[in-house]
C-alpha cells in the first residue's frame, strides 16, 4: 500500500508541473501587460493556444527528415522528465534518487542538441541562424551551470536536490557569500536558457533578435504545440529549481499526511507566482541586448560560479 501511495504522489508531481506550466506562462504575460497598463490576454490563453494548435493540420517541408518529425516529442519527453524530477511540494519521493542536478543538466543539454539539429534540418536560413546562436549561448551557459552545481555540491556534499534542500534548511548553512553568487549566476543562466529578455524576446520574430523562435519557425500544428508546452515546462523547471535550492520552505517529507501535501502544493504555487511576477517586472524594466553582448552577460554567470567555488575552498582552508 505504501508503494502505491508513493507512486501516486510521484505521479501527482509529474502532472502538477504539466498542468501549471502553461498557467505560469499566461501569468507572466498578464503581469507584464498590467505593468504596461494594458489589459493583456487571459491567463488561460496558453491552454487555448495549445488546443488550437493540436486541432490544426501539420505542414511539413518537402525535405524534412524523420529527425524533424521526432524531435518535438523527444524535446517534450526530456523536458517533462527533468521538470518532474525537481522537488516541487515534497522531497524524498520514490524517484528522488534520480533528481540529480547533473542528470537534469544532461537532459536539458540533450534537448538543446536535438532542437539545434531540427533547426538546421530543413536548410532554411532562419533555422541555421537560430541554431548557431543557441550553440553560442550553450557554450557559456553550460559551463556556468556546471560551476554552480560544483559550488552547491561543495556546500551540500551531494548533487541530489532532496539532499541539497535538506541541507539548506539546516541551521549550520547560514548566510554565505558563495550562495549569493551562485543564486545570481543561476538566475542569469535561467534567463538565457529560457530565451527571456534581455537575451532573447519570445514575443518577437525579427531576424536580428530571434534565437529560440528561429529554430521552431518551420513547425506547425501538434509539433509546435508540444514544443510550446516544453518551453513552458522548462521555465517552470528553472523556477522550481531556484525555489527548491534557495527557498525550500514548504517542502514536505514523503509519507506525510494529505493535508501536508496540500500545504506543500499551495506553497509551491505561491513561489511560482512570486518568481513569475519578479520575472515579469525584470523584463518590463530592461531592454533586449544585442546578440554579441550575450556572451558578456553569460560570462558574468560563469565568473560568479567560479568565484563561489573559490570562496568555498578558501573558507574551508581557514
Amino acid at each position: 500500500m505504501a508503494v502505491i501511495v508513493d507512486l501516486a504522489v510521484q505521479g501527482a508531481q509529474m502532472f502538477l508541473v504539466l498542468l501549471l506550466a502553461p498557467l505560469l506562462t499566461g501569468f507572466i504575460r498578464k503581469v507584464k501587460a498590467r505593468l504596461l497598463r494594458r489589459q493583456g490576454p487571459p491567463m488561460v490563453q496558453p491552454y487555448l493556444d495549445l488546443v488550437r494548435l493540436l486541432n490544426k493540420e501539420v505542414v511539413l517541408a518537402d525535405n524534412a527528415s524523420w529527425l524533424f518529425r521526432v524531435t518535438p516529442y523527444l524535446i517534450f519527453a526530456a523536458t517533462w522528465v527533468a521538470a518532474a524530477l525537481v522537488p516541487t511540494f515534497a522531497r524524498g519521493l520514490m524517484f528522488s534518487w534520480a533528481a540529480d542536478l547533473i542528470a537534469i543538466a544532461a537532459l536539458l543539454g540533450s534537448v538543446r542538441f536535438f532542437l539545434a539539429l531540427a533547426g538546421m534540418d530543413v536548410g532554411t536560413s532562419f533555422g541555421g541562424i537560430g541554431s548557431s546562436r543557441e550553440m553560442m549561448i550553450a557554450s557559456l551557459a553550460e559551463p556556468a551551470m556546471l560551476m554552480i552545481i560544483f559550488t552547491l555540491a561543495l556546500i551540500a556534499r551531494s548533487t541530489q536536490l532532496s539532499t541539497i534542500s535538506t541541507v539548506m534548511l539546516s541551521a549550520h548553512v547560514g548566510l554565505r557569500i558563495s550562495l549569493g553568487l551562485v543564486l545570481v549566476g543561476l538566475i542569469i543562466v535561467a534567463i538565457a536558457e529560457n530565451a527571456r529578455i534581455p537575451v532573447d524576446n519570445p514575443a518577437t520574430h525579427l531576424e536580428l533578435t530571434m534565437v529560440h523562435e528561429a529554430m521552431v519557425l518551420e513547425y506547425s500544428g501538434r509539433h509546435l504545440a508540444v514544443i510550446e508546452l516544453a518551453a513552458s515546462l522548462k521555465l517552470l523547471l528553472y523556477l522550481s529549481l531556484i525555489s527548491c535550492i534557495f527557498a525550500p520552505w514548504g517542502l514536505v517529507e514523503a509519507g506525510a499526511e494529505p493535508a501536508a501535501y496540500l500545504f506543500g502544493v499551495a506553497a509551491f504555487v505561491a513561489k511560482l507566482a512570486v518568481g513569475g511576477a519578479l520575472l515579469a517586472l525584470f523584463e518590463t524594466v530592461i531592454a533586449k541586448m544585442r546578440v554579441f553582448r550575450v556572451a558578456n552577460f553569460l560570462s558574468v554567470a560563469l565568473m560568479l560560479g567560479l568565484l563561489g567555488a573559490l570562496l568555498m575552498f578558501i573558507s574551508r582552508s581557514l
